[in-house]
C-alpha cells in the first residue's frame, strides 16, 4: 500500500479511521470487534471499541506523507466501508470527520502529539498529555482560545 494512501482517503472523504478490512463486511459494530478479535487479535478489536466510542466533538491528529500535520474533529458514529478504495487503503472502521483546511508543521502542533508520531504512533491511540487539549483547541478554526 503506497505511503499516506489511508490518510490522503481520509481527508478527501472527511472521515477518521483505523484498518482490518474484514470478509464478509460487518453488519454491526459488535460483529465488527468480534470479527477483528477472531481475524486479528484481541487488542485490535479493542481499538476499535475504543475508537467507536469517543464522543463527537474530540480532536483527532493525524500526519501526512509529507511530514504535515492535519487536525479534525470526529462528527458521527462508526460505520464500515467496504468500498475497494477504502480496503486498498485499510480505511474500513470510519466516523464522519470535520477536517481544519490548513496543514500544520511540527512547531505548531502540541509537542504530546508531536512526540506520538515521532515514536511510530500511526494507530489510534488517546494523547494523555493533559496540555494537548488546550494546545489544540487553540488552533482550531474558529475558536476563541
Amino acid at each position: 500500500m503506497p505511503v499516506g494512501l489511508a490518510v490522503d482517503r481520509a481527508l478527501e472523504l472527511n472521515v477518521c479511521g483505523v484498518g482490518g478490512v474484514l470478509v464478509p463486511p460487518p453488519r454491526s459494530l459488535d460483529e465488527a470487534v468480534e470479527g477483528l478479535a477472531t481475524a486479528y487479535d484481541d487488542r485490535t478489536a479493542r481499538r476499535l471499541r475504543r475508537f467507536s466510542e469517543v464522543p463527537d466533538g474530540a480532536f483527532v491528529w493525524t500526519r501526512e506523507s509529507d511530514g504535515l500535520y492535519r487536525l479534525g474533529r470526529l462528527a458521527g458514529p462508526w460505520e464500515y466501508d467496504a468500498s475497494p478504495g477504502a480496503v486498498a487503503a485499510d480505511l474500513v472502521h470510519v466516523r464522519p470527520c470535520e477536517w481544519a483546511r490548513r496543514a500544520f508543521t511540527e512547531n505548531d502542533v502540541p509537542a504530546a502529539a508531536a512526540y506520538s508520531f515521532s515514536r511510530g504512533g500511526r494507530n489510534f491511540q488517546r494523547i494523555r498529555d493533559p496540555r494537548v487539549e488546550s494546545a489544540t483547541l487553540a488552533l482550531w478554526p474558529g475558536s476563541e482560545g
